[in-house]
């Protein structure tokens, strides 16, 4: 009987006995041990929860149908090894990710404050995006109950989807008669807010004096609403243009009293030189020589002035100055092929804080640059969907003022990209065999059913090859998710928009010393706790006792908020922290230890590279395997990711 082992114990002495067992399937295992004599017997039962080995695992996968192309393919493959039944594959497409900014507008709206920018931005960005629409021959009370979600990448449940786009009481943009009414209260605000000077400032009540950032802000504001076919005041614009006309001349003699250091001077031309630059070009006034001061300067700007001074000099029919402006702000760009993104990494560093370090806000004028230039490009097309992923809750950016400048971005490459009238129909084949089609126009843009779903049994073992195939014109952006609960062994890492790499390292205790001051300021040598780490392969032994510390290395490609992470541990292993908490992590992270995983709560994860790590003990002698750590987000089912399995050797 192999359960069963004879030992003689001395009087008052102890004698370990160990069983090896094998792990045969998930659920309860209960230990009975008994100690029988001839006296005196005792026995002891033990139940241990037996999980399987298998995850719930999502594979994602995204791409485009480009304009000059007719179809795009992805190759998956569904592990024979799994539960069949919790197998899903869904594909998500749209014809325009530029529309989804329509969800933004209800935020802009119901804003409860009205200083002089909140004013403008209540009632700009659902002006221009209605007026599109309009062009497209929309039914706008048609489409305001029921509309598709038109950002390809997010999926879940349509009705929780929905609840996020209309948790604010109305989008203005569906109805007529209420945006005019917003929009005549709005302008007759900005009426009576302009100061005696033909300026503007914060709120322009009693005691405000007019800010150049301010006025420059009111002024282009209310030129793109005069574009959009807004009645403005031209009395309004023209005080207005007055004022920042009269602030540029005063800049200008600044720098040219610069070489004499006659006072008043400064040094360089700024950013907000540029934007006002940007706002006279519009209206057509041309200042030659802050234009060449500009210019000779334009190292000194932030990419954001950068591409409005760019703007500014395509207006003016100057393209070999704007493509030199082009080709200063191209070296921030970073192309993502895998999800198809581009996005200027710019590090404004301690500058974030001000109107020109806004990051959402540079991105959203090298947009306005690019759809003025080459809107049909694929930086452009990849611009928008980075600004799409970033945003808070799927529908707006940080602030009313960023979210009004994206959504002014993407009004003004929806039209000069042609994605505003969409014709074509696009077909889904797998392994060749065409599953579904649909056709999509202007007019049915924000109601047709955007997805194809397969579950269970649908989704066969294998290799299969996806192929979205486009009849008509436009490009179609797609993502795919595939889910199925891994029973694989060896399970292996997965992730798109956010990765997990987790990392083994066996701690080594070295001597180290520091030199100390002593009681009389002699030097003394003191004895710190060092560590050198080994990495710890898949495969590799250790000895019980052995100190190991786990370190996750995450890359996201957006700003992302309430993820987490868990870190399955094995059997095996023990934390060496005891106690949940914040415990000051690189991530800010809550940690919270549990018998079988390691939790960490990140509330906000950064675009880049981040690490979080803890410590672990090997313990219990055996073979044993850690489950991959998973991260996943609340309140975005899209967003998922794992790390490899590792499997360890514990020996006595």
């Amino acid at each position: 009987d192999l359960n069963k082992k004879i030992i003689t114990i001395p009087a008052g002495g102890e004698e370990r006995v160990d069983w090896c067992i094998k792990v045969l399937k998930e659920g309860e295992a209960v230990i009975r041990m008994k100690a029988l004599t001839d006296e005196e017997s005792d026995a002891m039962e033990m139940r241990f929860p037996v999980y399987v080995h298998g995850i719930l695992k999502t594979e994602s996968f995204s791409g485009v149908v480009r304009r000059n192309k007719k179809k795009a393919k992805i190759k998956i493959t569904v592990p024979e090894e799994r539960r069949i039944d919790e197998s899903r594959l869904e594909i998500r497409y749209s014809p325009s990710l530029a529309a989804a900014m329509v969800d933004a507008l209800p935020y802009l709206a119901e804003y409860p404050y009205g200083c002089t920018e909140q004013t403008l931005n209540r009632f700009l960005p659902a002006v221009m995006t209605q007026k599109i629409l309009k062009d497209m021959n929309l039914d706008l009370a048609a489409i305001k109950e029921k509309r598709t979600n038109l950002n390809a990448q997010e999926i879940g449940d349509d009705v929780e989807r929905a609840k996020q786009w209309k948790r604010w009481q109305h989008n203005p943009v569906f109805d007529e008669k209420e945006l005019s009414e917003m929009l005549n209260a709005g302008v007759k605000r900005l009426e009576n807010m302009q100061l005696s000077d033909g300026g503007w400032g914060w709120f322009s009540g009693w005691g405000e004096r007019s800010t150049p950032h301010t006025t420059a802000y009111v002024v282009h504001g209310l030129q793109t609403a005069r574009k959009y076919g807004v009645g403005v005041n031209e009395n309004m614009i023209n005080r207005g243009v007055q004022w920042l006309k009269n602030y540029q001349v005063k800049e200008t003699t600044k720098i040219k009293n610069a070489a004499s250091k006659t006072d008043p001077w400064k040094e360089y031309a700024d950013n907000l030189d540029a934007f006002i630059y940007m706002v006279l070009a519009d209206a057509n006034i041309h200042n030659k020589q802050m234009d060449e001061y500009i210019y000779r300067d334009r190292n000194h700007l932030s990419v954001y002035a950068k591409a409005m001074y760019g703007l500014a000099l395509h207006k003016q029919n100057q393209t070999a100055k704007r493509d030199m402006l082009i080709n200063n702000i191209e070296q921030y760009l970073v192309r993502d092929k895998e999800n198809q993104t581009a996005y200027l990494n710019l590090q404004n560093g301690g500058y974030w804080w001000y109107w020109y370090g806004s990051e959402y806000e540079a991105q959203a004028y090298y947009l306005k640059l690019l759809a003025a230039t080459n809107p049909k490009s694929d930086d452009a097309a990849g611009l928008v969907k980075y600004l799409l992923n970033n945003r808070k809750n799927s529908t707006y950016w940080n602030s009313t003022r960023d979210t009004a400048i994206c959504i002014e971005a993407m009004a003004d490459y929806l039209k000069a990209s042609g994605e505003d009238k969409p014709d074509m129909t696009v077909e889904i084949y797998l392994d060749g065999k065409k599953k579904t089609e649909e056709h999509i126009t202007s007019d049915n843009l924000f109601t047709f059913d955007n997805k194809f779903i397969l579950t269970g049994k649908e989704v066969t073992g294998g290799k299969h090859k996806i192929e979205i195939r486009r009849k008509g014109t436009g490009p179609v952006y797609f993502n795919a998710y595939l889910t199925y609960f891994s029973l694989e062994d060896f399970i292996t890492k997965a992730g798109l928009e956010i990765k997990v790499n987790r990392k083994y390292y066996k701690l080594i205790k070295a001597d180290k010393k520091i030199k100390v001051a002593g009681a009389h300021g002699q030097a003394l040598d003191q004895k710190v706790e060092k560590y050198v780490r080994q990495p710890i392969q898949n495969g590799d032994e250790l000895n019980s006792g052995d100190l190991v510390e786990i370190e996750l290395v995450i890359e996201s490609k957006n700003d992302y908020e309430y993820i987490i992470f868990e870190d399955i541990k094995a059997s095996g292993f023990e934390p060496v922290d005891v106690r949940s908490g914040y415990n000051g992590n690189s991530l800010g992270a809550y940690m919270e230890l549990r018998d079988e995983k390691v939790c960490f709560f990140v509330q906000r994860l950064m675009r880049g590279k981040h690490s979080i790590s803890y410590r672990m003990r090997a313990e219990i002698p055996g073979k044993f395997s850690a489950l991959p750590t998973k991260a996943y987000a609340m309140y975005a089912p899209e967003l998922k990711a794992n790390s490899d399995e590792i499997k360890i050797n514990i020996k006595d």
